[in-house]
């Protein structure tokens, strides 16, 4: 068939439509969808090959036109450099038949039982899944990551901040401790996701299904799913699944960004208690001595980035059933924005085994912020029998001395005390010199939170040990999902070459 004559098949030219789509058509929507489409090629491959497979085996197209198509998925499937997109030819899906016509007369049996929507859907559902394993396994690798760092730092005295004002007196160890949680939510969020989005859209012939196509159960098999989207018309057009897609990608740039907008603080001249590895840097052009935490920095943008898209995409959903916008933009927003996460997480693993901590300058922070303020105040509770509310009231006036006078805490005395009660109480508050010096003993404080998921030591090796473990269980997870996804697929190709074999 020549060129031009393929190209109008494709577009059923001269059957429903009387002409070939028009310039600003192909430049604008053609070009557009084609682009969003392209990371579903190699997908798009395998769904292809698991449905004529199945149209094969389950005799719903001659056996001879079958074989012959098959070899020609194949040999794209191999080589899929071989095409080269044009969107004069429309999306992914007519790309792919103009190339196959041009091969063999069987291709016209590609599109038994199913619309093109739906084998973009099934490659959207494929590409998807194996994205949200990569994400798994980067935010696995950043967990263990910060848990490593966390066991390493457990021991350097920081102060703890709300409000960007010092608060209580922790480690930096502790601190770090804190982002494994929002790590082991994500990927629980990713775990659930791709349980609800490892299921297979093929076979539902757009809406109500068609007796041409061949057993559902069979394509999904073939290709890997856990099992199938039960309604036909749910099956093609839900418009939830790119929603929910986005809201773990958000979920897991914004606590990444936490983390980066904390470390940039601390990094920078005025506090000093962290410092950025070189790797992660980038200097300035015009400012010699600077060094930007560029890796933080793309963090946030990339979290801000993420919003935007979700926003994006939940209104792209907001349509009456049955329309195109659900997914033209989410076949390549979804798995970019994937993508992009799993980056992120990448690049603040390697961040943090970069970290540098000054003990030092920690250590001086703590020292000069009042941080043992609520340790003084459960002092005079408990030495001087205070209630929290009149405790609370002389040591805020402490506060206010240290602050007016410029002195540090290690210099208050029992008299600084008993004068503060005075102003404050009507009436002097006795505390011991050790009771004091106990109080304003950061380590003594640290190691006396001892409740689960303190600070002190005993608690801070049992978080250790059990966020390693549950670590363990989401690699093995991942793993084990991967390992079956990647099985599928090779699995799939081996039957399409046993059935070619045969006379």
């Amino acid at each position: 068939m020549a060129p031009d004559a393929q190209r109008l098949r494709v577009f059923e030219v001269g059957a429903r439509l009387a002409s070939a789509p028009g310039a600003e058509l192909v430049a604008s929507a053609f070009a557009e969808e084609l682009r969003q489409q392209t990371v579903l090629a190699e997908a798009i491959g395998c769904v292809d090959l698991a449905y004529v497979l199945a149209l094969v085996e389950q005799g719903k197209v001659p056996r001879g036109a079958g074989r012959e198509l098959l070899a020609a998925l194949l040999e794209l499937h191999e080589r899929p450099q071989a095409l080269v997109l044009d969107p004069s030819l429309g999306d992914l899906y007519t790309n792919r038949e103009h190339w196959l016509d041009a091969r063999t007369a069987a291709s016209g049996w590609l599109g038994t039982g199913r619309a093109r929507r739906e084998a973009t859907t099934s490659a959207f559902h494929l590409v998807v899944c194996e994205h949200l394993l990569a994400l798994s396994g980067a935010l696995v690798a950043l967990g263990l990551e910060v848990v490593a760092c966390a066991g390493a730092h457990q021991d350097v005295l920081v102060a703890d901040y709300t409000y960007l004002q010092a608060g209580q007196p922790t480690t930096f160890g502790h601190y770090l401790l804190g982002f494994v949680g929002p790590v082991l939510r994500d990927i629980g969020r990713v775990q659930s996701f791709h349980a609800g989005f490892n299921l297979s859209p093929a076979g539902c012939g757009s809406t109500n299904g068609s007796p041409l196509a061949p057993d559902r159960a069979r394509i999904a098999a073939l290709l890997g799913f856990d099992g199938l989207v039960t309604h036909t018309r749910d099956a093609m057009w839900q418009a939830d699944g790119p929603i929910e897609g986005m809201a773990v990608v958000v979920s897991t740039l914004v606590n990444l960004d936490r983390l980066g907008e904390d470390l940039m603080v601390l990094a920078s001249v005025e506090f000093g208690v962290v410092a950025l590895g070189d790797a992660q840097s980038r200097a300035s052009k015009i400012m010699p001595q600077k060094k930007n935490p560029f890796a933080l920095a793309y963090i946030r943008a990339a979290a801000n980035q993420a919003i935007g898209q979700q926003a994006a995409l939940a209104a792209s959903g907001r349509t009456p059933t049955g329309q195109m916008d659900n997914r033209l933009f989410a076949y390549g927003e979804l798995p970019r924005a994937l993508a992009l996460a799993s980056g992120a997480a990448g690049l603040m693993r390697a961040t943090l085994a970069g970290l540098t901590v000054s003990r030092e300058n920690a250590a001086r922070t703590l020292d000069r912020s009042f941080a043992l303020a609520t340790d003084l105040a459960e002092a005079l509770v408990h030495h001087a029998d205070l209630d929290y509310r009149c405790a609370h009231r002389v040591v805020g006036r402490l506060a206010r001395l240290l602050h007016d006078t410029n002195r540090t805490p290690a210099s208050l005395t029992p008299a600084d005390v008993a004068a503060a009660a005075e102003s404050t109480l009507g009436r002097p508050v006795v505390i011991g010199r050790g009771d004091l010096a106990g109080a304003l003993d950061a380590r003594a404080a640290i190691e006396a939170r001892r409740c689960v998921g303190a600070a002190s030591e005993a608690s801070m090796s049992s978080m250790l040990a059990g966020f390693a473990e549950q670590l363990s269980r989401a690699a093995s997870w991942t793993q084990a999902a991967t390992a079956g996804a990647s099985r599928a697929r090779t699995e799939l190709v081996a039957a399409v070459r046993n059935v070619l074999a045969q006379a």
